[in-house]
């Protein structure tokens, strides 16, 4: 009877993995399991690791599975019995940045076959990597804050990526108050460094906004992690299409 509740979870193994609470995109990290043994001995095939988050479409949102990962020894875990296991799991360097309402999480389970497979959930803080950085540096540089970064789908931006992450800036302060509106900017990391899709809604008068024609659009490649850098053709970049 035990054999049997277990493989619908009751009194089965269960599993806690330790994750940094800070992690920066483009990283590998430590990562310590915890195993438990419930009731009754039970065969585990491997243990897997998925960096998540949440993405929106044009309809609703969406789970994002940004990565995979699997430690594949196999192992019998006894009832009651107590393991340790150490690894590492890669940060991807396009996990979205923990900006506004964006959740990361890493999910962490145990794979047993012909059984209710235990995991975990570590919701985690992602600092961006220093091209992104940048980026974001130089916005703040020129005056503007910050005021969302929600993954979004992106197949129409970005051929054969599944979603990134749109930042939404305000103006201030700086050259730009008063003329803009906003500014979004779509990242996309390379190998180089990262490329961005840029909007600016500048300020027009009723006519125009009613007409959808205050925005502009740009792209542009940033190789440099140097704000300053960033920071002047960001600047042209918005003049531009302001």
């Amino acid at each position: 009877m035990k054999d049997v509740l277990s493989r619908v979870g009751i009194g089965a193994a269960t599993v806690d993995a330790i994750v940094p609470e800070t992690v920066t995109a483009g990283d590998t990290v430590d990562v310590t399991v915890h195993v438990e043994g419930g009731d009754t001995e039970q065969d585990v095939d491997s243990i897997y690791f998925a960096v998540c988050t949440k993405y929106k479409t044009d309809e609703s949102s969406r789970k994002g599975v940004v990565s995979k990962a699997r430690l594949s020894e196999s192992f019998t875990i006894d009832a009651d019995e107590e393991r340790e296991f150490e690894t590492e799991i890669e940060i991807p360097r396009d996990t979205p940045v923990s900006v506004g309402h964006t959740q990361v999480w890493v999910e962490t389970g145990l794979d047993i076959d012909w059984a209710l497979d235990p995991d975990d959930t570590d919701y985690i803080d992602v600092q961006p990597g220093p091209h992104e950085e940048a980026v974001l540096d130089a916005f703040d540089d020129l005056g503007f804050r910050v005021r969302e970064g929600h993954p979004v789908e992106s197949e129409r931006l970005f051929s054969g990526q599944r979603f990134v992450q749109e930042f939404e800036f305000v103006p201030r302060s700086g050259p730009f108050a008063g003329k803009v509106d906003e500014v979004e900017v779509v990242t996309h990391p390379t190998g180089e460094g990262v490329d961005c899709l840029l909007e600016v809604d500048k300020r027009g008068g009723l006519f125009e906004e009613a007409l959808d024609v205050d925005e502009r659009f740009d792209r542009f490649s940033v190789t440099s992690a140097d704000a300053d850098a960033v920071r002047d053709t960001l600047e042209s970049r918005i003049e531009r299409n302001t």
